[in-house]
């Protein structure tokens, strides 16, 4: 792509989530065949799934394809290919005209009015506000009377370089079934997105992917070819590794979990910990050496791990390499240890696979896990509620959760995609402040660790939408339902987190509030920490 095309790019002073949302259900406009957008040339046509367009950046590195299969494109720094979904058929509401389609104003728009009843019923009247119903104003279809007006408003708007607005008007028309729109949006922000950019470019490549994967019906193929064309074990578990360092999530998470622990467990003599996504098990490396340390002697520990695929992979192996690495580890603080691996998935566990065995006292650790658990939303199998449930009769001292503060689970599609969209930059841009831009690895951490979570969310339904998150009101109440009361968070874990934070940036906050730790970018809360007994 020739410099002279590529848009300049800005959050704008008119951000969504900053202004009351003006949107109608329906933007009723009617269909344009070929439209001119000026000197770029720049037309509106009918594309079928065979043909590819491409992302570029203004980056000259060479390549480095991540992922390529039939039904998706491939990322690379300077080439983010994006598959181009079968939109050759429109719905035929699309045909009216604007006059006949559109209804008489109103003061809020019929999307934001539902969506804030269903967050209402979802988490109560005092739900935090999370941002996502509030967007930039736009011209409702009532301002909107012909073609040639709906065309002038959206290219006013692609001149704005606003990348946000463009993403989540693109969205809006997909959701509307507004393929037209959708079409010709996605052929400007094909020019807008890199992934070498800046965080809005580089996070709005993945979002973009994901518009395409919903369109074409291959949200699960790009998840899976995600998965399927990853590197090398070694070389995903360094870029996971990468990301551990880099941002302060996981530690934070590790930390305040892991000071629960010690404090309800500071009497026990047999401590048995049940982690349901024990990864590398690098969270209890820093647990065993303080239960090491402790007064009168460290206590018995036992270990049951839980698998999942990606750690599996990263590792090379099964669980026994982890608890080989924890066992070497103990006998060199001179801490009684023994590991055992359920070897069943979070969704599988029973009670006999846990091996629970008496006069040991049971913590369990749910750590970036329980979002994966699909709920009553999905189908008959409430899993996430049914494993509460089943914890709650192994009678815990203590059991531990930390999870994503978002709101991805059951609201609709065009609310989840702002939320996502909003808290994925949040993170994108904490990692710039750490790894430089024109970093290689920064490229594979955001591709290999981000970008599967971005595409499932956006362009996956059903079984398929693996990662739905919930807010801790949310989680909270699953929690009461299951018969579980707070555990209050020790002072001390606070001030060490904070110690913690100051070797990042400024911009990180950390905010105690009902009982929970929640740890955010700019004032924008993105993991919460707290515990149950």
């Amino acid at each position: 792509m020739q410099t002279s095309q590529k848009k300049t790019i800005s959050d704008g002073s008119r951000r969504y989530g900053d202004q009351p949302m003006q949107y109608q259900e329906s933007y009723c406009w009617p269909p344009i065949q070929n439209i001119d957008a000026g000197s770029q040339g720049t037309h509106l046509s009918a594309m079928t799934s065979d043909q590819y367009c491409t992302l570029e950046s203004s980056s000259e590195t060479s390549a480095y394809p991540v992922h390529n299969s039939p039904s998706t494109a491939s990322f690379s720094p300077n080439e983010s290919v994006v598959s181009q979904p079968n939109s050759q058929s429109y719905p035929s509401d699309l045909q009216d005209s604007s006059e006949n389609a559109c209804g008489s104003p109103t003061s809020e728009s019929y999307v934001t009015h539902k969506l804030r009843e269903l967050e209402t019923a979802m988490l109560g009247p005092d739900s935090d506000n999370l941002d996502m119903y509030s967007m930039t104003a736009m011209p409702g279809p009532n301002q909107i009377v012909s073609e040639a007006e709906k065309w002038k408003f959206l290219v006013e708007m692609m001149s704005r370089g606003d990348l946000k607005e463009a993403l989540c008007t693109c969205a809006l028309a997909i959701a509307n079934g507004d393929m037209f729109t959708v079409e010709w949006l996605m052929s400007e922000l094909r020019q807008m997105v890199s992934v070498t950019g800046e965080p809005i470019q580089r996070l709005g490549a993945y979002m973009l992917e994901g518009l395409v994967a919903r369109l074409a019906s291959s949200g699960s193929s790009i998840y899976n070819a995600l998965r399927c064309k990853e590197p090398a074990g070694a070389d995903l578990l360094s870029y996971m590794l990468l990301l551990y360092e880099a941002c302060p999530y996981f530690k934070f998470g590790y930390m305040s979990a892991n000071g629960a622990i010690a404090d309800a467990m500071k009497d026990e003599i047999s401590v048995h910990i049940i982690d349901f996504q024990i990864a590398q098990g690098s969270q209890w490396v820093t647990l065993i050496q303080a239960l090491a340390a402790r007064p009168g002697g460290p206590p018995r520990i036992r270990i049951t791990g839980i698998d999942d695929s990606t750690s599996a992979y990263a590792r090379g192996g099964g669980l026994d390499i982890v608890g080989k690495r924890l066992l070497k580890l103990a006998e060199s603080y001179k801490v009684p240890f023994e590991f055992h691996s359920a070897g069943v998935s979070a969704s599988e566990i029973q009670i006999e696979n846990l091996g629970i065995q008496p006069g040991e006292a049971v913590a369990v650790n749910f750590a970036l896990s329980l979002h994966h658990l699909p709920d009553e939303s999905v189908g008959t199998q409430n899993h996430r509620d049914r494993l509460l449930r089943l914890v709650k009769s192994l009678s815990p001292k203590v059991v531990t959760l930390v999870e994503q503060e978002s709101n991805t689970n059951t609201v609709p599609f065009f609310a989840r995609f702002v939320e996502t969209l909003n808290y994925y930059l949040a993170i994108f841009e904490s990692i710039d402040v750490t790894l430089p831009r024109e970093n290689k690895e920064r490229i594979s951490v955001e591709q290999h660790c981000l970008a599967r979570e971005v595409v499932n969310i956006v362009a996956c339904e059903g079984a398929e939408r693996v990662e739905r998150h919930e807010p801790l009101g949310k989680w909270r109440s699953r929690f009461e339902m299951a018969g579980f009361t707070p555990y209050p968070l020790s002072s001390f874990v606070n001030s060490t987190i904070k110690i913690l934070l100051e070797k990042y940036s400024e911009k990180y906050t950390l905010e105690e509030r009902d009982g929970a730790l929640f740890l955010g970018w700019m004032n924008r809360p993105l993991v919460a920490s707290c515990a149950w007994r």
